[in-house]
């Protein structure tokens, strides 16, 4: 990679490499994402869900566009490479996408708010900082109104590298 100088870019990802990092993230993506979305100029918010509200099929609401439902919903989970912050509500978002209603496209545009307010966040990968490997791990068991799925969810870090994640839903 020398002859071509140092990696700035790679597949929508923002590289910075410092000399005490190296920092990722997908700030570029995310303003793209505001543009198309037309999110510009909504406010920022400071949490991507509200806690208050719990998701559900939500019979009575009114469709909305289901292709530009998964097509948010898909631009919101590629960027969760570089934000795991968002993974759960993004997964969330996306177990509504075979029948998305006018609530469900508010909570993702929800998303997107918090991204607007956030859009330099990333992940921060530091030179220093040991090898001790530390795990972390959380469980909701059956907390998903629409079918009582379970979600679980773990991180691995090497010293304080994030080097593994998952979140996953389980039928009881």
């Amino acid at each position: 990679m020398s002859m071509m100088g140092e990696l700035t870019f790679f597949l929508g990802l923002q590289v910075k490499q410092l000399k005490d990092g190296t920092f990722i993230s997908q700030t570029k993506y995310t303003r793209d994402l505001m543009k198309k979305f037309g999110m510009e100029e909504k406010s920022s918010v400071k949490i991507p869900m509200n806690t208050s509200v719990k998701m559900d099929m939500d019979a009575d609401g009114r469709p909305v566009d289901q292709t530009r439902y998964r097509a948010l919903i898909g631009s919101l989970l590629y960027l969760t490479a570089s934000r795991p912050d968002i993974t759960f509500d993004v997964g969330v978002c996306a177990r509504f996408q075979s029948a998305p209603k006018e609530s469900h496209m508010t909570a993702a545009k929800r998303i997107l708010r918090y991204l607007k307010g956030s859009q330099e966040v990333g992940l921060w990968y530091p030179k220093e900082g040991g090898f001790k490997l530390i795990g972390y791990s959380d469980s909701d068991y059956a907390g998903c109104r629409v079918d009582r799925k379970s979600t679980s969810g773990t991180c691995q870090m090497l010293g304080n590298r994030l080097i593994s994640g998952l979140a996953k839903s389980k039928i009881q």
